[in-house]
């Protein structure tokens, strides 16, 4: 004999009930019985109508009219005009029933829980009546039985616990008196001793199933829904969420009890004490393989975690005091206290000295619980002994489930480290001796990127989603685009990192998606005609609220307020990648708190095109730090814009002219004032003496100008005219240093914590004099170089390459 259930969209309308009808019917077993729950949605409409009619609000009568409405219409539509009538009059002689009761609760405005499951019995009363009577139409041998007279429960309404003894016998009896080949049951429905209408708890069409499967030793129940199987995690809150082929009952036990929808926790219990196995399928796709839920798995095929689950919505009650500390009795009379008040506890974590005790319940019933335990302690809060329970909210609970879990070390390791890294704060964590659970309470607000995080380290090997946010989309940061979309396929590939960009900004528009992020392809009409006006605080706002995982912002703008605001990103666990030099050099206490930050919340912060654009300066030096060298020196031409200069300014034509290409050419800054005035200069050996251990601000670095003074007065336009003016001055300091053999470079020094930057005239013995184009050099002079130093040299300005250098951080970001 097979037991079938039928709940959700799977009996939602008539279309969806043939559908379940042909599965019952072509299935080659002679004896069925097929277990309904109500139409999809109407359990909450007659819950809506009991509690309209108890605020005597009149509205309940128009949902019963709407409910009556949808049942009289799915009826016609499944059944013949000549067999139509007996169902039609049943249907209406229920749902005059209900207007009695609704009206009832109404006059009264009382809304017993007795009276609750009275009403919400209808669902499945009507629903297993309208099916019954199309399965006779279509030739299907068939009897109804009530449910509620062979399921008998204590007077708990709303979840009422069973009398299985007495139901084992009734439901036997009730099978065994009927020759039909199929028997059609209401589930979520019983009564008590007194005949009163009782249910099971929501979700307790699935535990009617396995009440019947269970007494008459069924050779299988099957739950069919509308997904196939139970998943690794929530697919709609991971989009790679898997079928589980194969569950033990004790795993789907702990799946279900932490929040998996697909099966009612209480299914499992009949079943596995009467080894009947539990078959999970997809009404809509039947051929798929689904869950096959029983006593034992292969234990060579399977994953080491068999799925993720979670609580949305709990709470934290925690009892503390020194008075608790060796003294017995006080687990008993908390737990006490809960049972009598009908709390379910889901989660309880104690302290090993036995300080404090905590334990986690849903969060509609926190309130109550702690008025109960503060009653129960009352005395011992007033002597001292204990403090009054105190109350955290707006939590959840997310759970790792797999029995081969006890036998592998390191799982809650990979647990607790893939949460951390991700920013995701632990409340309270709960492992149980047999390790087949191990939970952690976690903010409601993290509890989707929890999931998320969780799914990708223990079921997703192959890739790692990158969540990156770009800021700037102009030269450097249109390059950077382009590359990405370039490598896309490398990055899955070789890297296994799944680039996705979820957020692009100028300083006009921004554009956030979800999903596969922006299309790389068209981005540029996706942010002029998809995206909104930008504004700074909005964008900070969304990328936070987000809350992704593996998210990076890509700063490549010269905006000083998003530099400001990366204490906000580096707090929330979000990876900042800056070409953006302002953070790093603005003061030193700053620099300090965005590299504590960075620790604190294991968010990397990375830099490296702040210096010699995609050269790697800084990475270098704090490897030469990291492996215990020291920094004594550093000499560097890190102006990639003012080697340009002054390589191709030979006063054959105007240094005007040659620093207008420069900027036309990309090299240079909006204002070129800032590189040829030496203020970029000192940006970056500023960073780097920071990097190397030192104190240091841009008041302490000297600067000898080579710029007129007139230079750096009025607008870019007026800048020009000014070099035009001071020619002559310019082809005095080229003739000078040519005289001597020498050529002209912009240098940077540090040295006993003083820095100093200003134009040289170098000979051909310098590293500096054959550096061409726009090239920088970088000379560390360390404990290990002292007379040699480490030289790194390459083409220090430019899109391509800047671009490159953000690149390179933000896969580190990544690693």
């Amino acid at each position: 004999m097979y037991v079938y259930k039928f709940g959700g969209s799977s009996v939602a309308n008539a279309e969806n009930i043939k559908k379940a009808a042909a599965i019952v019917s072509n299935s080659a077993n002679s004896k069925k019985i097929v277990v309904v729950s109500a139409m999809s949605g109407v359990t909450n409409q007659l819950l809506a109508a009991g509690n309209a009619a108890s605020n005597a609000d009149e509205a309940y009568k128009e949902i019963l009219r709407n409910l009556l409405e949808h049942h009289l219409s799915e009826t016609k539509k499944l059944l013949p005009v000549t067999t139509q009538s007996a169902c039609l009059s049943e249907v209406m002689q229920m749902f005059n029933q209900l207007e009695d009761i609704t009206e009832s609760v109404y006059r009264l405005q009382e809304f017993s829980p007795a009276t609750q499951d009275r009403i919400l019995s209808y669902g499945e009363m009507l629903s297993s009546k309208i099916i019954a009577a199309y399965f006779t139409s279509a030739g299907i041998d068939c009897q109804w039985l009530d449910a509620r007279r062979l399921i008998e429960t204590n007077s708990r309404f709303g979840n009422a616990e069973v009398n299985f003894e007495v139901t084992n016998r009734q439901i036997s009896n009730a099978i065994a008196s009927t020759d039909k080949g199929t028997l059609i049951v209401p589930g979520f429905v019983a009564q008590n001793k007194d005949r009163q209408t009782t249910t099971l708890g929501r979700g307790g069409s699935d535990y009617t199933a396995a009440i019947f499967a269970a007494a008459v030793h069924a050779d299988l129940l099957e739950i069919w829904t509308d997904v196939p199987g139970m998943m690794t995690a929530d697919p709609r809150w991971v989009a790679n969420a898997k079928p589980i082929p194969h569950l033990s009952y004790k795993e789907a036990m702990e799946l279900s009890h932490f929040g998996a929808k697909v099966i009612y926790p209480p299914t499992i219990i009949p079943a596995m004490e009467a080894g009947i196995s539990i078959k999970i399928k997809n009404t809509f796709n039947p051929d798929e393989e689904g869950t096959l839920i029983d006593a034992g798995k292969d234990a060579a095929q399977d994953s080491i975690v068999t799925g993720i689950s979670s609580i949305a919505e709990i709470s934290l009650l925690s009892l503390e005091g020194s008075g608790m500390v060796g003294v017995p009795g006080i687990s008993k009379v908390m737990f006490e206290t809960l049972a009598l008040a009908h709390i379910n506890v889901i989660l309880i974590t104690q302290s090993s000295s036995e300080h404090s005790i905590c334990v986690a319940v849903n969060a509609n019933e926190a309130e109550r619980a702690r008025e109960m335990l503060d009653n129960s302690f009352a005395q011992e809060i007033l002597a001292k002994k204990v403090e009054p329970v105190k109350v955290e909210k707006n939590l959840s609970i997310i759970a790792l489930v797999g029995d081969k879990m006890k036998s592998h070390p390191g799982i809650s390791g990979k647990m607790f480290y893939a949460l951390g890294r991700n920013g995701i704060n632990v409340r309270a964590i709960a492992q149980g001796s047999s390790e087949k659970n191990i939970s952690a309470v976690i903010s409601f607000n993290d509890v989707r990127k929890a999931v998320n995080v969780l799914h990708e380290a223990f079921f997703e090997k192959v890739y790692k989603q990158l969540n990156v946010f770009i800021a700037g989309t102009g030269n450097v940061g249109g390059k950077l685009i382009a590359q990405l979309y370039k490598q896309k396929e490398y990055l899955l590939n070789n890297l296994n990192i799944q680039l996705r960009i979820a957020g692009l900004a100028n300083s006009r528009k921004m554009l956030f998606a979800d999903n596969g992020g922006v299309h790389l392809d068209n981005w540029k009409d996706d942010l002029m005609n998809k995206g909104t006006t930008y504004d700074h605080h909005s964008f900070i706002n969304e990328i936070v609220n987000r809350n992704l995982r593996n998210s990076v912002l890509v700063d490549v703008t010269a905006n000083a307020k998003l530099a400001e605001s990366y204490a906000i990103f580096l707090e929330k666990s979000v990876a900042v990648v800056a070409c953006n030099k302002i953070a790093c050099s603005s003061s030193y206490e700053y620099y300090l708190k965005l590299k504590s930050l960075s620790k604190e919340f294991n968010a990397p912060f990375f830099f490296e095109t702040n210096v010699g654009a995609g050269l790697p300066v800084i990475g270098t030096m704090n490897d030469l730090l990291r492996s215990g060298d020291e920094i004594e020196k550093i000499q560097a031409v890190l102006s990639g814009t003012l080697n340009f200069v002054f390589n191709n300014y030979d006063a054959s034509r105007s240094f005007a002219e040659v620093v207008k290409q420069a900027q036309e050419e990309g090299y240079t800054e909006p204002d070129p004032r800032l590189d040829l005035g030496g203020t970029d200069v000192m940006r970056k050996i500023m960073i780097l003496a920071r990097e190397s251990g030192h104190k240091i601000n841009m008041e302490d670095i000297a600067n000898e100008q080579f710029l007129p003074t007139s230079c750096f007065e009025g607008s870019v336009d007026d800048f020009y005219k000014e070099l035009a003016k001071h020619e002559e001055h310019f082809k005095t300091l080229y003739k000078n240093a040519a005289e001597k053999n020498c050529k002209l470079k912009y240098v940077a020094s540090f040295k006993d914590g003083k820095a100093n930057v200003g134009l040289q005239a170098v000979d051909d013995k310098s590293d500096f004099y054959h550096l061409y184009g726009k090239d920088n050099i970088v000379l560390f002079y360390t404990k290990r170089y002292p007379d040699q130093p480490l030289v790194i040299k390459g083409a220090g300005a430019g899109a391509e390459v800047t671009a490159s250098g953000v690149f390179a951080d933000l896969i580190k970001a990544v690693s």
